[in-house]
């Protein structure tokens, strides 16, 4: 398997490309603790292919089955809106290449524009978010673009034909109203059980937080949230899901709080996953 960081580059020499990944090293929306803007050269340093294989455990080959390009980091700026308008600028050139995007983040802000990229293309999308958090605060502290409100953007802007959360374990009570006013389907840990088997009849976008992972298997995160989904679990639900993902999402990797790589080898884990899942659904 080709690593992230050696991928075939650059992006525009490889119009064939099935899978792009597209790092946006952005934690201005962080809340609490900054830290996430270091993810991409995390995850980066993890995906040597002197450790992993290339075959998924559902038996997809990421250097037989499809062609990886590494976009590199979006080029961002001390101003939010003009970060925003790179990171869409990222996504379309790699829808309009025919290819699906991998998403390093960064802090969760960075999905809403990388869903109205997706929304200009692909209507309606339907989301599958994995999460401590819903992420559904109208504002935080002020702030209606904070890494704790991208999906109720998303929501109100009309972007989302379904929108399942799976992880839940730290919400509040508008939250809840705001999901049940919009018919969320929302998957908390105190209900979790064996776990959801999902089917899904649009074109299928994942969120994964790493915070959804308990603290035990993704300490390098900003919140710590104990009574998570194990690695297993989360790889569960992916994998038995049905449905044709075009595109994910990895965020908040925190690497200050991420002792010997702990976090970043899960972050990797699920995107080798899901990327095998993306070339052979």
């Amino acid at each position: 398997m080709t690593d992230f960081g050696g991928a075939l580059k650059p992006f525009k020499d490889h119009p064939g490309a099935d899978l792009v990944i597209v790092g946006i090293p952005f934690d201005t929306k962080s809340s609490y603790l900054r830290g996430a803007a270091g993810g991409p050269a995390a995850v980066r340093a993890v995906s040597t292919g002197r450790c992993y294989n290339p075959e998924t455990e559902l038996g997809a080959d990421l250097a037989r089955d499809g062609i990886l390009v590494d976009y590199g980091d979006v080029e961002l700026s001390e101003d939010p809106e003009t970060s925003f308008e790179a990171m869409r600028r990222a996504v379309r050139a790699v829808l309009a290449a025919g290819a699906k995007p991998i998403v390093l983040g960064g802090d969760h802000a960075v999905t809403y524009p990388v869903v109205q990229a997706f929304g200009e293309k692909i209507r309606p999308l339907d989301i599958l978010h994995f999460d401590a958090h819903p992420d559904l605060y109208d504002s935080l502290d002020g702030d209606r673009l904070s890494h704790a409100c991208p999906f109720r953007r998303v929501v109100e802007e009309g972007f989302v034909g379904r929108l399942v959360q799976v992880g839940l374990r730290a919400a509040t009570e508008a939250q809840r109203d705001f999901a049940r006013e919009h018919g969320l389907e929302w998957f908390e840990m105190k209900d979790f059980g064996e776990g959801p088997r999902l089917a899904f009849a649009n074109p299928l976008y994942v969120s994964f937080d790493l915070d959804c992972l308990d603290p035990a298997f993704a300490p390098g995160v900003s919140h710590r949230e104990p009574g998570g989904l194990t690695v297993r679990q989360a790889l569960s639900v992916l994998q038995n899901l049905e449905g044709r993902i075009v595109g994910l999402d990895v965020v908040e990797l925190n690497p200050v709080r991420d002792p010997a790589n702990i976090t970043a080898s899960a972050a990797f884990k699920i995107i080798k996953e899901v990327a095998g899942r993306m070339l052979r659904p």
